[in-house]
């Protein structure tokens, strides 16, 4: 099972050759899995490594390429089960003084990101195939993740 909480590191384009380095250099390090974009997006194309999952001295990361738009290049990634939970948690950031930004991400009242990410997001982009692509596309448009949505949009 992934773990519920993930340090994400958000990189131009180099997430998988930062990825790479780190497992050589830093013992109890390993790159776990690529991931390629199932549709194009904001500073990338379809087929383009789209996250990189990978340990720092054991400690679970994901690479996001997300492009030059965004300058937090840190946040945290909560996995979450249901919606309610997802809901939960999204709640607390948002409405103790954060903000609401896309696609599951929003910013505490700190300014710290965190990713509010549903399983059922994460498991329709690793299916790959038309699933992926429907699943984020669909998640391109939400801020909150809606699992529903997500749900709907991966069975076509």
């Amino acid at each position: 099972m992934k773990p519920k909480n993930t340090i994400c590191l958000w990189f131009n384009k180099e997430a998988q050759e930062a990825a790479r380095f780190y497992a050589a250099t830093f013992p109890e390090s390993q790159v776990t899995a690529v991931h390629h974009s199932p549709a194009d997006y904001p500073g990338g194309k379809q087929g383009d490594v789209l996250t990189v999952e990978f340990t720092v001295l054991g400690i679970p990361c994901l690479g996001l390429n997300g492009g030059p738009g965004f300058s937090d290049s840190f946040s945290f990634q909560i996995a979450t089960d249901n919606q309610e939970e997802t809901d939960r948690y999204w709640n607390a950031i948002v409405g103790n003084g954060g903000q609401e930004i896309a696609c599951g991400w929003c910013k505490d009242r700190w300014g710290l990101c965190w990713q509010i990410t549903p399983r059922a997001l994460t498991d329709a982009l690793a299916a790959g195939g038309g699933e992926a692509k429907r699943a984020f596309e669909a998640m391109m448009t939400m801020r909150k993740i809606d699992i529903a949505t997500i749900e709907t949009a991966r069975r076509g």
